[in-house]
């Protein structure tokens, strides 16, 4: 959603070699191919990799789009069609439709991290290259430590060392002339980031519904706040987009959207959180390298420089939070 390098696949191989650190309650049942089942280490590289690839491919995705809609009308057709779907599917399975307090719940997380969040990034996505814009969510995991603050969680030092790095990586990326010549651009990925972190962590103190219905219930009230918010700024409804900004937003919607959301509804369940989300490592890198060989991007030294400064802050904080969640499991064992 909101690209990724070397330190994954050794980071992944070497919890791969653990016991997967997922309470017993969590654990959902092995997936099964044609009736076979997989071993669950499969799964867990196949979710790994689809988050990975995917969602580092959703940014210059957003740019192609845009060339046939507005980017609010955009996001809200993507969340509503997906999430639409996903919860209509789900009830005919079965699922209880969420309760007015859950919907509510995922109205909050729907405006935080949609409306908020991804509405930003097309936003800013109009001015601003895919993989700068990549570059500037990679930040997402430092804004989350601030908001932890507000529900009494002290960060550790080696999460306040990684913020301090983010920023010095975000201040030379701030150097780069696209970002220089667009401070909009600049201002609302900083904005994307600090929202979408906002309703990450807010998220874990709601009653949201469980499972897969929460992912629905999140994506269609996320969508109907990208509705008011594109007439409120009074943008055309698309009539005529063209077959290639139609052909990026069925991608969005069923890759960009279902199946990576899949994935990590499935990695959350079955690993640690702090494997469940590298994908911030890898994410930036998989944008960079598209926009440059698919979109015509440029990347000036201080891009070059900063994504690693950005990512070894990142690194700092996903190290310090996995320490803090072991020491948690040790204590409750003993």
């Amino acid at each position: 959603m909101l690209g990724k390098f070397s330190y994954n696949a050794s980071y992944c191989l070497i919890h791969l070699k653990e016991p997967l650190m997922a309470a017993p309650s969590t654990v959902t049942e092995v997936p099964t191919l044609a009736g076979f089942k997989l071993d669950r280490r499969v799964w867990i590289i196949v979710s790994l990799l689809i988050l990975y690839i995917i969602w580092g491919t959703t940014y210059l995705v957003i740019r192609f789009a845009l060339e046939g809609f507005q980017p609010y009308w955009m996001m809200a057709l993507r969340f509503l069609v997906a999430g639409g779907g996903l919860y209509l599917f789900l009830r005919l399975r079965g699922v209880p439709n969420p309760t007015l307090k859950q919907w509510r719940s995922a109205t909050i997380v729907g405006a935080l991290l949609l409306g908020g969040g991804m509405g930003s990034v097309a936003n800013a996505e109009q001015s601003i290259s895919s993989g700068l814009a990549a570059t500037l969510v990679a930040t997402m995991p430092l804004w989350a430590i601030f908001y932890s603050r507000l529900w009494g969680r002290v960060p550790a030092r080696g999460e306040w060392i990684g913020v301090i790095i983010g920023v010095v990586g975000v201040a030379l990326l701030s150097l780069e002339g696209n970002l220089q010549a667009n401070p909009q651009g600049l201002f609302l990925m900083l904005l994307a980031p600090a929202l979408w972190s906002l309703g990450s962590v807010w998220m874990n103190h709601l009653d949201m519904p469980a499972g897969f219905m929460g992912s629905a219930a999140e994506m269609v009230a996320g969508g109907g706040v990208l509705v008011l918010m594109a007439l409120l700024k009074g943008e055309p409804f698309p009539t005529n987009p063209s077959a290639g900004s139609v052909a990026s937003l069925i991608y969005l919607i069923v890759l960009g959207s279902l199946l990576t959301m899949t994935a990590y509804t499935y990695l959350l369940q079955n690993v640690s959180p702090a494997l469940a989300t590298s994908y911030a490592f890898v994410n930036p890198v998989i944008a960079l390298l598209l926009g440059v060989a698919l979109g015509g991007e440029q990347l000036t030294g201080s891009a070059l420089i900063a994504l690693p400064v950005i990512l070894i802050g990142v690194a700092f904080v996903f190290r310090a939070k996995q320490a803090t969640f072991r020491s948690s499991e040790a204590t409750t064992n003993t």
